[in-house]
This record gives C-alpha cells, sequence and structure tokens, in this order.
C-alpha cells in the first residue's frame, strides 16, 4: 500500500495537471494544496521545492496539514518523473504500458511532445510569434498518433497522453477566447484553421476522446484557466502592440 501522498499543484498550470490526471487515472488517494503561483507561500520553496514550482509531491512521512510540509516526508518534483512515479505505485493502472513495445512508443511520443511541441507551445501565445512552427509540431505530433487506436499509444489512456492532454486543452481555450500576445482576431483564426479545418482531423479526433475521460472532466477548470490567462495575457498583448508601433515609427 503507497504511503500518504500530498500533491502541490495550481489549476492553472499544465504541468501539474500533467500529474492530476495521472491520481484520478490510478485512482490514488491523495490530499491536493492548491499553490497560488502569482502569491507562492513562504514556505513552499524552503519546505517542498527550491525551484518554487509546481507540481511537486510529499511522499510519506506523517498525515499533516499541507501548508506544515513534514520533514520526514520526500519531496520530489517534475511533472513528467511524477507521473512515472505514480504508475510504479499503482502498477494495477495502465498509465505505464506494461508490454514494452507499447512503453516504447509512449516514450517517443513523450519526446515529441517534450522537444518539439513544448518549445513552440508559448511562442504565439506569449510572444506574438508566428503561428507556423507551433502548427508544424502539432503536425508531427498527429503522425505519431495510430491510425486505429484511440490513444497516442494504444486504446488505453497512458502517460503519452498525460504528457500531451493539458496542453492541448489550454491550447483550445487560448485560441477560441482569443487570448494571446499576437493581433487580435488572430487566436480566433487559428482556432478555427486548428479545430474546424481538415488538416488536424486526427489530433482533433484524438482530443475529444481524451476530453470524454472522466480523469480530464474531473481536473481541468476551463473557467478558472480562461480568466486567469485572460488577465495574464492582456498586458502581453498591449505590450507587443507597442513594441510595434515603435519600431514602425
Amino acid at each position: 500500500m503507497p504511503e500518504q501522498i500530498t500533491l502541490y499543484t495550481a489549476k492553472i498550470c499544465p504541468f501539474a495537471h500533467r500529474v492530476e490526471l495521472a491520481l484520478q487515472e490510478a485512482k490514488a488517494g491523495f490530499t491536493r494544496f492548491e499553490i497560488d503561483l502569482a502569491n507562492k507561500p513562504e514556505w513552499y520553496a524552503p519546505q517542498v521545492n527550491p525551484a518554487s514550482k509546481v507540481p511537486a509531491i510529499a511522499y510519506g512521512g506523517p498525515q499533516v496539514s499541507p501548508d506544515q510540509p513534514s520533514p520526514d516526508s520526500t519531496k520530489l518534483t517534475e511533472s513528467l518523473v511524477l507521473v512515472e512515479l505514480v504508475a510504479d505505485l499503482f502498477p494495477e493502472s495502465t498509465i505505464l504500458p506494461k508490454d514494452p513495445i507499447l512503453r516504447a512508443k509512449a516514450r517517443l511520443f513523450i519526446d515529441a511532445v517534450s522537444t518539439k511541441f513544448v518549445p513552440s507551445y508559448i511562442g504565439p501565445v506569449v510572444r506574438g510569434q508566428s503561428f507556423e512552427p507551433f502548427f508544424a509540431a502539432l503536425l508531427d505530433l498527429q503522425a505519431l498518433l495510430p491510425a486505429d487506436k484511440t490513444f497516442a499509444a494504444s486504446d488505453e489512456f497512458t502517460v503519452a497522453d498525460i504528457a500531451i492532454a493539458p496542453f492541448l486543452a489550454r491550447v483550445e481555450i487560448w485560441l477560441k477566447n482569443d487570448i494571446g500576445a499576437y493581433k487580435e482576431g488572430e487566436g480566433k483564426k487559428a482556432a478555427e484553421y486548428l479545430f474546424e479545418g481538415d488538416r488536424f482531423a486526427r489530433l482533433i479526433r484524438y482530443f475529444e476522446a481524451v476530453k470524454a475521460r472522466d480523469s480530464f472532466k474531473a481536473t481541468f477548470h476551463p473557467e478558472i484557466v480562461r480568466e486567469q490567462y485572460a488577465a495574464r495575457f492582456a498586458p502581453l498583448r498591449a505590450q507587443a502592440q507597442a513594441a510595434a508601433v515603435a519600431a514602425a515609427s
């Protein structure tokens, strides 16, 4: 029986969302503690994660209030490391495929997420950059999706799907609500291209299957994400537009 698990997380964060998905899929018992990323508790960095990021897990030790973490618990970080930890703690789950070939396919998909998709993910939204590298990364991921399976590695929901699902969910929120540093209206154009065109039909069909999971529904909070990202990125758009005007003058 696994020991106590306390997850330090934030609803806005896609990396933390990965770990919540894994815990839900594993039907794990855990204590969830929300960290306000704009106003982190003073005790969080010295007692839980020196990098002051989420997600983090305090594993083992006595059952204590999350805001008074025990020095006897093991503090662990990094989202994909934590997802594999959950898979190891709950081997009856399907998070990490038992078949070595499927496990390798899942890890290849994760490598594409980490090396191709994540670096392009924030370019348009945070920096107002071209959508082309972002769309190219999505095409690379789509090419890895098996035509005859529901999810990224097989018909089972695995670590491969956990790696990408939180990001696709936030992409949908950003684009459909035109939230980002890009010019006003560009997000909705990109959303139409991505979600309604034929070029990404396989990827969107896959994403619809992901969104239908009970674990996804239990761990994603679209209104909170929309509100917080809208507040965060409105100044970035204003700054990008001011910079463009200054460059043109």
